[in-house]
């Protein structure tokens, strides 16, 4: 005889199942042979990559600089997992701080202009903690609409009020601040490039109206790092504001070859953060690897600005290209590049004709951009050469007209 509770488990259980199995998107797709995500590589992430044996250019990689093969790269990650082993069995928190840990500390502070920063284990971790640890019930959290999901998932644990203000308009800003009450600590969180339409926050107006309303600053420098600013410093360089951005975080994974994320501040605000950010002291810290890997392409993008130069060169050619073509690429002015479709259907007949030509570029669709905004993520890398490039815009144009985008 069955008791009551496996009867109620047993409908809950079922209760679930009904609702995973309303998910059929993805096997609409495979069925129709759409399906873009989850491609498996067999090779490094460079310029061209093999894909089921297959060899094609890669045009959706965020490693803006190159890096990921970089060999000093992997000959220092070699060298930490020789010395320190392949993880470190522990968070920050208690037994998984390292000395090279503390060495990457010191110098993404020094290097991004702050006293001190924190290193966690996901560029994720850093917006998901740092949010939540700062911000009190009374407190309130304000984004751009189109914030990283990271930052988004920071703001759904934080205790704080979240309003949102329309994407790098001025003038929703400040009706926000209006509505916070003064005597509150008011957080801006935005991106300094944003990920997907590749364009670029108006921090000097945003730090304008921040000493207006008393509030603060963090910046997501995620795609920004070693793309802009001095030497490849970020957005806050990029403007001569550093001294007025109380928090810069980013991410190791695009420009910086590994995986793992950090924010800095002052040493106060790191030392809180160090007793209060869930994510970083309830997770293992970032590998030995990663922290090593880390550290050689700081080295490398000091001692090679000229890739900088050259990830400009490239984005610019291909921005004009594209805009000479007649593609509406919004408002970007950086590698990324949004090449819009606002049509769901064809972004994915578009990325899988482009792969089948041998490109590999991101579709992008709804939730990851409003329904109506459906776009090809093309990104470009420092190693990209201009014969590469010449190739995926010839194609993308040629399948573009045959799609009727353009």
């Amino acid at each position: 005889m069955r008791l009551p509770e496996e009867k109620l488990m047993d409908s809950n259980t079922n209760l679930l199942q009904e609702k995973i199995a309303k998910f059929t998107k993805a096997d609409e797709l495979a069925a129709t042979g759409l399906y873009p995500y989850f491609r498996v590589l067999e090779s490094d992430q460079d310029t061209e990559v093999i894909i089921n044996g297959k060899k094609v250019l890669m045009f959706g990689s965020n490693s803006y600089l190159g890096l990921t093969n970089h060999p000093a790269i992997k000959a220092q990650t070699i060298d930490a997992v020789n010395k320190y082993g392949s993880g470190c069995a522990g968070s920050r928190f208690l037994n998984g701080t390292l000395d090279i840990h503390i060495e990457l500390e010191e110098k993404l502070a020094e290097f991004v202009g702050k006293e001190a920063a924190l290193v966690f284990s996901t560029g994720f971790q850093v917006n998901s903690g740092v949010i939540p640890a700062l911000l009190g019930r009374h407190d309130y959290l304000i984004l751009d609409e189109f914030d990283h999901a990271s930052i988004l998932e920071g703001s759904r644990l934080s205790f704080a009020k979240t309003l949102k203000f329309q994407h790098n308009n001025m003038e929703s800003l400040e009706k926000v601040l209006k509505t916070c009450h003064p005597d509150k600590v008011k957080l801006i969180v935005v991106d300094g490039i944003f990920s997907m339409d590749g364009d670029i926050a108006n921090l000097p107006e945003i730090v304008a109206l921040a000493e207006k309303y008393s509030a603060t600053i963090m910046v997501d420098d995620a795609h920004s790092l070693g793309v802009i600013g001095e030497g490849g410093r970020g957005i806050s360089s990029h403007f001569n504001l550093t001294d007025k951005i109380h928090l810069i975080g980013g991410t190791f994974s695009k420009s910086l070859a590994s995986i793992g994320g950090f924010v800095a501040s002052d040493k106060k605000t790191i030392d809180f953060l160090k007793h209060h950010a869930r994510t970083l002291i309830f997770s293992a810290s970032i590998s030995p690897a990663s922290t090593a890997s880390v550290l050689a392409a700081l080295e490398i993008l000091k001692n090679e600005p000229e890739r900088i130069d050259q990830l400009w060169e490239n984005s610019n050619f291909a921005l004009a290209e594209l805009n000479r073509m007649g593609f509406d690429t919004g408002t970007s002015r950086t590698p990324i590049i949004p090449i819009y479709v606002r049509d769901e259907a064809k972004t994915f007949m578009l990325s899988k004709m482009l792969f089948d030509e041998g490109i590999f570029v991101n579709p992008v669709t709804s939730p990851g951009v409003r329904s109506e905004d459906s776009l090809i993520r093309f990104s470009l890398m420092a190693t990209h050469t201009r014969a590469q490039i010449e190739i995926a815009l010839e194609k993308i144009y040629t399948i573009s007209k045959k799609l009727s985008i353009i």
